[in-house]
């Protein structure tokens, strides 16, 4: 079964029948024990009363709420409409939010693909937009949604690493991709709740307090190892092109033996940490 819609009658209007339902009930009643006549009494009483039942279908629904109506435990379709309305008295009306609502899971603790332990926790917006599904598919349709988020953020951190390999998706670094997939993997759980899921993003990502620091050094290490290619690369490029000016200008001849140690010095000098001190050579080349 799925969400219908329902339509109430006008609420001004009822209000106004049966408040000219029960004021003709009393004068009614009067007049019926002034002309002691039983019968119109007991007609215009229970005219009182059926006015006074009736007013229990008055019903509000506000701009983003709807009203899921039941009739003796049967489904009669569902008020979205805001206004100010009215339906049968006997009815049962559920109110549920339509409004957009989010949370913060709590920060879970997982491991990763790669089995390091980390801590995850993400935020979810999502609103209801079946109203049948949200109240009778489950029993508490908020508490449904905080626990079936958290179990999809759990599933998400051990299908990925933490930090990525050449070519693969990581927690970290793949943001937007890994966020698509957590949406994508809420909305599954949570369909049958009758709830949309707007948006997923993790909010927190860190490795567990008992690795952090041994992950850090590990990043450090991996950095200072990256950025040691990239100078070492820089400065072959830049030895080569020296010695290929040399060469075309004529500036010096060399064999190969003061290649190799220009080659050497200058090494020395564009990879050093720390500022290089230059040695300045009084004799000939070969001295």
């Amino acid at each position: 079964m799925h969400e219908t819609q329902l339509r109430g009658f006008s609420g001004w209007l009822m209000l106004f029948i049966l408040l000219a339902l029960m004021v003709g009930a009393i004068a009614g009643s009067v007049a019926a024990i002034r002309a002691e006549s039983g019968w119109w009494l007991l007609f215009w009483i229970a005219a009182a009363l059926a006015g006074g039942v009736s007013f229990a279908g008055l019903t509000v629904v506000n701009p983003n709420e709807a009203k899921a109506v039941t009739l003796f435990g049967v489904y009669k379709g569902s008020i979205k409409q805001s206004g100010f309305w009215w339906v049968n008295p006997l009815t049962t009306r559920r109110k549920v939010s339509l409004r957009v609502r989010n949370f913060e899971s709590a920060r879970l603790k997982v491991n990763d693909h790669d089995g390091n332990p980390v801590e995850i926790a993400a935020v979810v917006v999502w609103r209801v937009v079946e109203t049948f599904d949200a109240v009778f598919n489950v029993d508490d349709y908020e508490h449904f949604t905080h626990v079936q988020s958290e179990a999809a953020v759990r599933i998400l951190a051990t299908a990925y690493s933490y930090d990525a390999r050449e070519g693969e998706l990581s927690l970290r670094l793949s943001a937007g991709e890994i966020a698509d997939r957590l949406r994508h993997e809420i909305q599954e759980r949570l369909t049958r709740a009758g709830v949309e899921v707007m948006e997923a993003r993790i909010s927190h990502l860190a490795y567990a307090p008992e690795i952090a620091s041994a992950m850090l050094r590990r990043q450090q290490a991996t950095a200072v190892v990256a950025a040691r290619q990239k100078i070492v690369e820089g400065a072959v490029g830049m030895v080569e092109m020296a010695l290929e000016e040399l060469s075309r200008k004529r500036v010096v001849e060399l064999d190969e033996e003061r290649k190799a140690a220009m080659v050497s010095n200058l090494l020395v000098v564009l990879c050093s940490e720390r500022d290089v001190h230059p040695v300045v050579n009084t004799g000939t080349l070969y001295q």
